[in-house]
């Protein structure tokens, strides 16, 4: 029975040890400065920091970059074979003094949302009726409205307080949500339904 024991944990800790986020990868891309100057070549990204780090093509000198002096950046995403574009935006996250932050532009229009990604220890349950629960690094989606006056409001609300949001065509999204499976708690599937209440102001 220990000896189950073991392998089963030795093989949950080898997946979590495994796995790799895009943020630990290198992307194809391209980044706007604050200067103007757009470089192209490979870029890896860290929104705990708000930094990037460029590496041009040929080249193996490494620039980092904070939020501060880039405008823009976008990415090929190959974990999701999809661009990913972000904007370093001023936002206070403590409430106060107001600071360039970076976030993922997930839809833009009559709801514009942005996303930024955060790590964070999440307990999970083991399939083992032997093993009971084990402690799990899991990548974590926060949200956020950009409203029209240029405020950055985090969205805290759950999954189904998004009609909410979209008041007057709640009935007409949950439509849609329902006829093409959306799950909402998956980014790009969420910003699948934003889109489609933005197209309804087109």
């Amino acid at each position: 029975m220990r000896i189950v024991v073991f392998i089963v944990v030795s093989l949950i800790v080898a997946s979590a040890s495994a796995q790799q986020f895009a943020f630990e990868l290198w992307h194809e891309g391209k980044l706007i400065l604050d200067s103007g100057d757009t470089l192209r070549g490979s870029i890896k990204y860290d929104l705990q920091n708000d930094l990037i780090q460029y590496q041009s093509k040929g080249d193996n000198k490494l620039e980092s970059y904070s939020a501060r002096k880039v405008l823009f950046f976008e990415i090929f995403d190959n974990s999701v074979k999809r661009y990913r574009i972000f904007y370093s935006l001023p936002y206070s996250t403590s409430g106060q003094y107001k600071a360039p932050v970076f976030f993922e532009l997930l839809e833009e229009g009559k709801i514009t949302l942005l996303c930024r990604e955060v790590l964070e220890y999440r307990t999970m349950n083991s399939t083992f009726y032997y093993y009971g629960s084990y402690t799990r690094l899991v990548l974590i989606n926060k949200y956020f409205l950009l409203r029209e006056n240029g405020e950055i409001e985090e969205y805290r609300g759950k999954k189904n307080d998004w009609y909410d949001v979209m008041k007057g065509r709640e009935d007409e999204v949950q439509r849609y949500v329902k006829a093409n499976r959306l799950d909402l708690d998956d980014k790009y599937e969420l910003a699948k339904a934003v889109n489609h209440y933005n197209s309804l102001f087109r």
